[in-house]
């Protein structure tokens, strides 16, 4: 698993910057901004977001959801960050709201620090699944939320091939939508709503909302 996920680090910053080398900076994070407000605008039922909360962007890449959250103090990770630096797409000194730290999320040690954890386009990327939500459930405050969006099979035969063979070298971590589920409900997570964002010719790109009961 360790050399997959190495080679999969190596991978997402070079698609990074294929992706990025032909666009307009200022249109690309104009575009992100729609996106992640439209999605807040999704999960707005279940999410209250009234400002004024401690909030972290876990895995949040150069253009993740810190960027639609002015009004609450925000801390932003990714074992990535250093190497996002080299991307003019990647703006913090826009985004005074959000600290920054090179970090991947199995070395978290917050806790009960957060109102609101964001996991988006990440889970799939860890190196140590069982260990990251540990780690981010135990950052948590109770009554807290947290919501992890990921691409996720729906065809059984495909996860295992794609579990057996480098099918998808980019995500290390291969799994349906109950088996990402199942990682929270077994940490005492009460999840909300799993819902369909996307449909692709493989995956399923789903976002979970849930949340950290008191004792």
């Amino acid at each position: 698993m360790e050399w997959k996920w190495k080679l999969a680090q190596k991978l997402e910053f070079i698609w990074w910057k294929r992706y990025l080398q032909n666009k307009d900076p200022d249109t690309y994070l104009d575009r992100k901004k729609r996106y992640w407000q439209d999605l807040l605008a999704r999960m707005s039922p279940l999410l209250p977001l009234p400002g004024n909360q401690q909030i972290l962007d876990a895995g949040c890449g150069p253009a993740g959801i810190f960027l639609v959250l002015e009004g609450n103090q925000v801390d932003a990770i990714d074992s990535l960050l250093g190497k996002y630096e080299q991307l003019s797409h990647f703006q913090p000194q826009n985004v005074p709201w959000t600290r920054f730290r090179t970090l991947p999320m199995e070395d978290l040690e917050e806790t009960e620090k957060y109102d609101v954890i964001f996991c988006m386009n990440a889970i799939n990327h860890v190196r140590n699944l069982p260990l990251c939500y540990d780690k981010l459930v135990k950052a948590l405050r109770p009554d807290g939320y947290l919501i992890v969006s990921t691409d996720a099979h729906r065809n059984g035969f495909l996860k295992k091939l794609f579990q057996l063979l480098p099918g998808d070298m980019l995500h290390p971590v291969q799994l349906d939508i109950r088996e990402y589920e199942n990682f929270l409900t077994e940490r005492k997570m009460h999840i909300l709503k799993s819902f369909l964002v996307k449909r692709e010719p493989i995956f399923d790109y789903y976002v979970t909302v849930s949340q950290k009961k008191a004792s």
